[in-house]
């Protein structure tokens, strides 16, 4: 049981330094305007970053739900949401290929 809790424990812990890790990156890239990435780009981002942030937003959501009970009791659940779940997401799924600001693109 304690081997369960310590390896569930350092996964949680790499969770959170991924995500704290992206949140700057994330931040920026949401600064910045409309942009026509490059093939390169295009490829790194298939390649390395989504399989990264797919990742993230699965280990966010993870600790969300593990969290979810002290959250409730602060009140802050939907910030705790936004942060751990909806903002890795967007990032890895509403986003074009190539492109560092989530959302749709526009013509």
């Amino acid at each position: 049981m304690r081997r369960v809790f310590e390896s569930t424990a350092r996964a949680l812990l790499a969770a959170l330094m991924a995500v704290m890790l992206l949140a700057p990156s994330v931040s920026v890239a949401a600064n910045s305007s409309s942009e026509q990435p490059s093939a390169g780009a295009m490829v790194v981002d298939a390649v390395v970053a989504r399989p990264i942030l797919l990742a993230v937003t699965v280990l966010g959501t993870a600790l969300y739900v593990v969290t979810l009970p002290f959250t409730l009791g602060g009140g802050n659940a939907g910030e705790a949401a936004k942060t751990l779940v909806v903002g890795p997401g967007e990032s890895t799924f509403v986003r074009c290929l190539g492109c560092r600001k989530s959302g749709y693109k526009t013509k």
